[in-house]
């Protein structure tokens, strides 16, 4: 696809904008603008033209679900001709032949070898491996290593590994296994271009490896047509603590409370998506500072390797 690194952004809504991806673009990896469940073709178009005169390749990333009940997302997004379009979290495939017949590839995230073999069969040219550990919304079936090695050993097209890869060695290790690339989330969220706020930012820096956890309380009570079968990993906080696993008990008084946190970012019940690599996050850097030190940190550990008898 015409990157300089084997990294690549996760497409994740409310993070994942414009400015981000472009500016992972520019560092040489495949940044991907990110359209998550409340997304709209609107809002997708408001995020092109930090990617309109790039001249570096691009991707965007959406939610199946989401794109079926909107068309004209579909529309607006392989009309600009990102180097890989990326759908994922749904049952239909008839959006691959329309992203061919633009000349698109076409990717999703996959969390065991059914999934994949079911995307693969469906014509998808990239599969990502989406592991447990990842930030965000999947089925956490397996860990990343575990799905990353079992789809190289069965599949004959690029796999992408995604989840808790945060750190050099995280990159190192994946690629070293059969990775073509990694897809990134967490790792980026504190960057300078992402559109979370400040104070989410830190938050995030905060946190380590151990505070975070899969739950569905948050899109429950937020009214999110997530299926039960995808939760969402995100910042362990007292919200979570007191619905998860009684979602049925939620209330108006319960939802109200939580869009209240939210506005007000109060993080003791308000949601942040992460993965389980959160705590290699030190500092807000830009996204290139990143992509330099995950590569960089690589690059070491494979020739080092490598060059042992």
């Amino acid at each position: 696809m015409g990157i300089d690194v084997p990294i690549v952004n996760a497409p994740m809504g409310g993070a994942a904008g414009g400015a981000l991806a472009a500016a992972v673009s520019r560092a040489g990896g495949l940044g991907m603008i990110g359209m998550g469940s409340s997304a709209t073709a609107e809002k997708l178009a408001a995020e092109l033209p930090h990617v309109s005169n790039l001249n570096r390749p691009f991707g965007i990333g959406m939610v199946e679900w989401v794109v079926t009940s909107q068309p004209d997302l579909l529309d607006t997004a392989l009309e600009v001709g990102p180097a890989m379009l990326s759908l994922s979290f749904g049952e239909r495939w008839d959006w691959v032949q329309r992203a061919h017949d633009a000349g698109v590839p076409a990717a999703a995230q996959v969390a065991d070898l059914t999934g994949a073999q079911r995307a693969v069969d469906a014509g998808v040219d990239v599969v990502i491996a989406r592991g447990a550990e990842g930030g965000g919304h999947g089925q956490p079936l397996l860990g990343t290593l575990p799905l990353l090695t079992e789809l190289l050993d069965r599949l004959d097209v690029p796999v992408l590994a995604a989840g808790g890869i945060s750190s050099g060695r995280g990159l190192a290790a994946v690629l070293a296994a059969g990775a073509s690339a990694a897809w990134v989330g967490t790792a980026f969220t504190a960057c300078t271009e992402s559109l979370l706020s400040h104070a989410t930012r830190e938050q995030l820096l905060a946190a380590s490896n151990t505070d975070t956890v899969t739950t569905r309380a948050f899109d429950v009570a937020l009214g999110y047509a997530w299926p039960p079968s995808l939760p969402e990993r995100v910042l362990r906080n007292d919200f979570s603590d007191r619905w998860d696993g009684h979602e049925d008990s939620l209330d108006v008084g319960a939802a109200a409370e939580l869009a209240e946190a939210i506005a007000g970012e109060d993080f003791t019940r308000s949601p942040i998506n992460a993965g389980q690599g959160v705590g290699a996050l030190t500092a807000v850097r830009s996204a290139a500072e990143v992509i330099d030190q995950l590569s960089g940190e690589a690059v070491a550990l494979l020739s080092r390797w490598a060059t042992r008898d």
